[in-house]
């Protein structure tokens, strides 16, 4: 069987990332979803609106996820890489090189991003809208 690993907060969710989801399922049999934690987010500056539970629960109710783990550091990587007997690890190409140190671990795959949407774009539409 081949695992597949992608990293992100997967908060808000849309179109953009059940695609990445959907992509990342098509590079193997068995996709791992890690999904930043409240206190993880909150170290890197970041407050998403749902919480890490709720992110859990929307991912778990998606067809292309197989599991979802926490991701608490930048740094568990290459361990969640060896615990789940992962073969690929995606991210989107907004990423491009940054995760390359983990090609010695299994192949590293970046997928292009979905043009004319992102949870940063939503938010401030929302705000223009809230405020409006």
């Amino acid at each position: 069987m081949k695992k597949v690993i992608t990293y992100g907060t997967f908060d808000l969710l849309h179109t953009g990332h059940i695609n990445i989801l959907r992509r990342a399922k098509e590079l193997g049999d068995y996709l791992v979803v890690a999904i930043s934690s409240d206190e993880f987010n909150a170290g890197k500056g970041k407050k998403a609106y749902y919480s890490f539970e709720q992110r859990k629960a929307i991912l778990e109710a998606i067809r292309y996820v197989d599991e979802v783990i926490p991701e608490h550091t930048w740094e568990q990587k290459i361990d969640d890489i060896k615990k789940h007997n992962i073969d690929v690890f995606v991210m989107g190409d907004d990423w491009e090189g940054k995760f390359d140190f983990l090609k010695s671990y299994c192949e590293v795959v970046y997928l292009p991003r979905t043009v004319g949407i992102s949870t940063t774009q939503i938010k401030k539409e929302l705000n223009k809208i809230n405020h409006a």
